[in-house]
């Protein structure tokens, strides 16, 4: 297996470039990469550029199409080209400890990447198109300024673990924990973050230092309170419900049922998009807000919430006192929401 390990000296050179076809090849304090790279090591398959003084990631690494492993963390990044995503080799990606501030969509074109290491930058939001990484298992976002979780995350179909410590989550996605594949969720240190979806419940979980007291005009987001516990919900949540309820909303109604009709059996919306309807709903049909934490109803517009304290279940001893978050159960309707049992 042919690797390149940049780790020690000056600016890399031709003479370099021909060690480095032989075996390895150690250099420092590199601030860009060799345009011509991918000629001199076409057959290249692992990367290492830690620790360096790189700034840009030039649109060259899209030419290295056998690259599996490309390390590039503890550098000065600013900007990562879109061609990253021509890689359709690459499984394993660490950018952690940059200057990140976003990354290009194109990421979500790396089909074969397990593993995505994105901590400590400066993202405020994750790649639009991350969830079409279908074979992503680790993904690490630690210690960046996100404010939520894409729901479109829940989607993934492999994610095993989920670390998003140090951010300013304020709220979880409703099918967070939905897939059985998700097994580790880290979410320590989000103060904001008071409530976390049921379906996490019997899942590894840190969430040491949630849910401190935050004044509620901190965060402008819809709220729900259950005698002293207050959690915040997520941002696309229009409207909650509660047990005195009789009939959905009209909207509601609507949309599950355009979903019912078309979704389930046909897999396919494009043919709806001539109907009106808002764009923010189009999408919706194509990702709902969530599924019943009872009976698995998808839900588009309205919640029906019911908290269970972390320190009043059998996990509170796990935790030791360090978190006062709560398990929300998302409901569809009045009925579920009385019969859901988180401990049952």
């Amino acid at each position: 297996m042919l690797m390149l390990v940049v780790r020690a000296l000056p600016i890399l050179g031709p003479p370099q470039l021909r060690n480095a076809e032989m075996n390895f090849c150690d250099v420092n304090s590199l601030t860009t990469l060799p345009e011509n790279l991918a000629q001199k090591l076409p057959n290249l398959v692992e990367l290492y550029l830690h620790s360096n003084n790189i700034v840009v990631v030039p649109e060259a690494i899209g030419s290295l199409v056998k690259l599996q492993f490309l390390d590039l963390s503890d550098n000065a990044l600013e900007i990562v080209c879109p061609e990253i995503g021509r890689l359709r080799s690459l499984r394993h990606l660490r950018l952690a400890n940059n200057q990140l501030k976003y990354l290009p969509a194109e990421v979500g074109d790396l089909r074969e990447l397990q593993t995505l290491d994105i901590s400590t930058n400066h993202l405020i939001t994750l790649p639009e198109k991350l969830h079409m990484c279908l074979s992503l298992q680790y993904l690490t976002a630690d210690r960046n300024h996100l404010w939520y979780v894409p729901r479109h995350l829940c989607q993934l179909p492999n994610l095993n673990e989920l670390s998003m410590a140090g951010n300013r989550l304020a709220f979880l996605p409703l099918d967070l924990g939905r897939s059985r594949e998700l097994q580790y969720v880290y979410v320590d240190n989000n103060v904001h973050l008071k409530g976390l979806p049921s379906y996490l419940y019997n899942k590894v979980i840190g969430c040491s230092g949630c849910g401190s007291p935050v004044q509620k005009s901190e965060v402008k987001l819809l709220t729900f309170s259950s005698g002293q516990l207050t959690v915040f919900l997520p941002a696309e949540v229009k409207s909650i419900g509660s047990e005195s309820d009789r009939v959905l909303p009209l909207q509601e109604m609507a949309m599950r049922m355009l979903y019912n009709t078309y979704c389930r059996f046909l897999k396919d919306l494009k043919f709806l998009n001539p109907i009106s309807l808002p764009r923010s709903l189009l999408e919706l049909l194509y990702c709902p807000l969530g599924h019943c934490h009872r009976c698995s109803q998808p839900m588009f517009t309205i919640v029906y919430p019911k908290l269970f304290p972390l320190r009043e279940t059998p996990m509170a001893g796990l935790h030791q006192g360090r978190t006062t978050v709560s398990f929300v159960a998302y409901c569809c309707s009045t009925q579920c929401l009385q019969t859901f049992d988180l401990l049952s």
